[in-house]
């Protein structure tokens, strides 16, 4: 059964990560922190709003935290004593954020793999080891056709594979350090 604490919290955070304007500023962050939302906008060449909205987004899933100091917001990437959980994801974004070019696209791609709660509900089941269609199909009430979707898509992502002897699927060990500490807190 699905946990509802954490659940929500993952797959939000994902939806989060899975945007290239929270993303760069998120990089922007990385570089040098604090920084005002209007310093944030000018070096990501975003409206005062759109950053403002963005940075609200990234601080509401607990990968920023704000000080206000009278009319002057500044954020600061939420270090590791505050992160709880969300500790290993941040130091992996921290880490792969540092890097140029950017990389966006697969930090996006690696977070798109979680952004639906069935598909975090079929990676807790496969922890447990290995699953038949029919097995992941019954308890997560999808029709064979949505179920098919969803572990493409973690397929896709590295986070699942297939396993044609046994006929069944289970879960890979991610390659990437992101995608370890995604697959971790989908796992818990």
């Amino acid at each position: 059964m699905l946990t509802s604490t954490l659940q929500p919290t993952l797959w939000r955070t994902c939806r989060v990560l899975a945007n290239d304007t929270r993303l760069r500023l998120l990089a922007q962050l990385v570089r040098k922190q604090p920084q005002s939302v209007s310093e944030l906008a000018a070096q990501c060449s975003l409206t005062l709003p759109v950053a403002s909205q963005s940075l609200r987004a990234l601080e509401a899933r607990g990968l920023l935290r704000v000080n206000r100091i009278h009319r002057r917001v500044e954020y600061h990437i939420t270090t590791r004593s505050e992160a709880g959980s969300l500790a290993e994801l941040i130091a992996a974004l921290v880490a792969a954020l540092r890097r140029e070019p950017l990389p966006t696209r697969a930090i996006m791609k690696l977070a798109t793999a979680f952004t639906h709660p069935k598909r975090i509900q079929i990676h807790r089941m496969l922890q447990s080891g290995p699953k038949t269609e029919m097995q992941l199909q019954t308890p997560t009430r999808l029709s064979s056709l949505a179920l098919w979707r969803h572990l493409r898509k973690l397929k896709a992502r590295g986070f699942v594979r297939h396993d044609d002897t046994q006929r069944a699927y289970q879960c890979c060990d991610h390659p990437d350090r992101i995608g370890r500490a995604l697959s971790k807190l989908a796992a818990t």
